[in-house]
């Protein structure tokens, strides 16, 4: 079954044949989401329960928090996906994800997600440590402390993205032995503060926005997350940053605030430097012998569609998702068609779909 044919069997409801319980899953969330006034009223975003919780050490002695999820069918899984999360959240944002890829049958992975330093509930960052490349470094202690062996997978979303080149650069041999395969999600590879949210939304006024100094500069839209953390905006406002349909789930916005509120302000500002300079388009040419999967809302505010564009041409066998009417939170806004293209991404390096080499394929999505 092609990948476009898979996806219409999911979205339609008939997708177990083809990707096992993961796409009856996700057949009957499309079908209570279309039905729902307030389809994720009952959904416990966050706070499904690791098989496994741990406390990895970096190489300076912070303690990152991670947890591991195996298959639930209980057999041996095939690969490991390594979750990277972004800027300002926590592992919790790869919530629906995790739900849906512990269901999976073809192939069985085992799923492991931690939070960055500075972020969730892991140890803090200092200005010295918040770049990066240490994040880098962390994602590398984290591979060799819970998933030393087997074929991996990794999987970034906005900061994460930019962690997963860093690595890709940094760890060339663990790169080109192990990673089959890499998602990059609603990310970019430089020119961040170029294209982004308009300056408008920003108030010359705001004690908070004067306080992270340059950042304005470059990229108001990280000033927003900034502010947000702080509890600077209303609840509208976030809700307007994060995610692109007007008609989002409630839940979703109370999620995001939720992470929001976890990581303080003063910790954010310190990765202001690192993703000011974030150039790594050099990096990509780390990942050609992976299959990559880039996707990216064309409503986000934060890293617009046209970063995904950049980073696609880079890498021409890469899978171009775009989703319409998806923010920067694609993932959580658009589960469905998100994680269909992630189980593609991992039929694709498991063999199930028998492609053994990366091709170029290009997706527009919509609601």
């Amino acid at each position: 079954m092609t990948p476009s044919r898979r996806l219409w069997a999911i979205v339609g409801g008939v997708g177990a044949i083809a990707t096992g319980t993961a796409a009856a899953a996700l057949a009957i969330a499309a079908q209570q989401r279309r039905q729902s006034e307030d389809p994720f009223v009952d959904e416990a975003l966050g706070g499904l329960k690791a098989d496994r919780l741990s406390t990895v050490s970096a190489d300076d002695g912070t303690r990152l928090s991670v947890e591991e999820i195996d298959p639930a069918d209980g057999r041996k899984p095939e690969l490991t996906v390594v979750g990277v999360h972004g800027f300002a959240l926590s592992r919790r944002s790869w919530h629906f994800q995790r739900r849906d890829l512990a269901a999976l049958t073809l192939p069985r992975v085992r799923q492991v997600y931690y939070d960055h330093r500075g972020h969730g509930l892991s140890g803090p960052a200092n200005h010295e440590t918040s770049t990066i490349e240490q994040l880098a470094r962390d994602l590398d202690e984290v591979i060799r402390s819970v998933a030393p062996e087997g074929p991996l997978v990794l999987m970034g979303h906005s900061m994460g993205g930019m962690v997963i080149m860093e690595f890709a650069a940094t760890f060339p041999e663990i790169f080109a032995e192990r990673v089959r395969g890499v998602a990059l999600i609603a990310t970019a590879a430089g020119e961040i503060g170029a294209r982004g949210l308009p300056r408008s939304l920003l108030s010359k006024y705001n004690p908070l926005t004067r306080g992270v100094g340059g950042l304005a500069g470059w990229q108001p839209g990280l000033v927003e997350f900034v502010r947000a953390a702080g509890g600077q905006l209303t609840r509208q406002a976030v809700r307007r940053l994060a995610f692109g349909s007007r008609d989002v789930s409630p839940r979703l916005v109370d999620f995001m605030l939720e992470m929001l509120e976890v990581t303080p302000v003063r910790g954010l500002v310190n990765f202001v430097d690192t993703l000011g300079s974030h150039n790594r388009y050099a990096a990509l040419a780390g990942l050609k012998h992976a299959h990559v999967l880039v996707v990216g809302g064309d409503s986000d505010r934060f890293t617009p569609f046209s970063h995904a564009e950049r980073i696609a041409a880079e890498l021409p066998d890469a899978e171009l998702v775009r989703v319409r009417g998806a923010g920067h939170m694609v993932q959580l806004e658009q589960p469905e068609l998100v994680n269909s293209h992630l189980i593609d991404l991992l039929q694709r390096c498991s063999g199930v779909d028998g492609v053994s080499t990366p091709g170029r394929t290009w997706r527009w999505l919509r609601r």
